[in-house]
């Protein structure tokens, strides 16, 4: 499924942006590379795993229950990435002042938080939306299958009857009457043969 691969590409940026960023003078606080914080594990790491965790369940698994707790986590971490900055402020948790000029201070507030975690909340709504609304050609099998026993019933009962409903092989209701009796079918006597078989006379 392309939103869960897109899904684990974006985690990958948003998990290791703030340690190789400072290579390019592209993010916050230290430009030191590859520098652990608790503050990076929190704004970061986190929502990172919690979305890349969601794009992989999108992209193996065919259970749609499964699939959906994968969505509902891919849209978890994005949404921390739009707010968590705000919210960790009140923790004493943050990154720091980003760096460059105010042009980059915007592609750096965006690329690693809140345009990244908008875009996460995009396509992993789309994958939710995908499991959550029943397919046409599940909708058209789900009636067919509720249709077709009415179909077949009234067919069975026909033939029980001996109506001859559509496609039905019982026998007609003239087959079903009774013909004459073998013993009205006895051959008459000699006498009345004799007389049967002699025509009658002119006058």
């Amino acid at each position: 499924m392309l939103n869960g691969l897109l899904l684990v590409l974006l985690a990958l940026w948003g998990g290791l942006i703030p340690f190789v960023g400072p290579y390019f003078n592209f993010g916050f606080g230290s430009d030191n590379a590859w520098v652990y914080t608790s503050d990076r594990l929190v704004l970061s790491i986190l929502p990172a795993i919690a979305v890349g965790v969601g794009g992989l369940i999108l992209l193996a698994s065919s259970n749609r229950p499964v699939a959906l707790f994968g969505s509902w986590l891919a849209i978890l971490g994005g949404l921390w990435f739009v707010v968590g900055t705000t919210i960790a402020a009140q923790w004493n948790i943050s990154l720091g002042a980003a760096l460059g000029g105010q042009t980059r201070q915007i592609a750096e507030q965006l690329s690693f938080f809140q345009g990244l975690g908008a875009v996460i909340v995009l396509l992993a709504a789309m994958a939710l939306g995908r499991f959550l609304v029943v397919g046409v050609r599940e909708a058209r099998r789900a009636e067919t299958a509720r249709v077709e026993p009415g179909r077949v019933e009234p067919e069975r009962t026909a033939a029980k009857e001996g109506h001859g409903g559509p496609g039905s092989t019982a026998a007609p209701d003239w087959e079903n009457r009774a013909g004459p009796r073998h013993e009205d079918q006895r051959p008459s006597s000699p006498a009345e043969r004799t007389r049967r078989a002699t025509p009658p006379s002119r006058r």
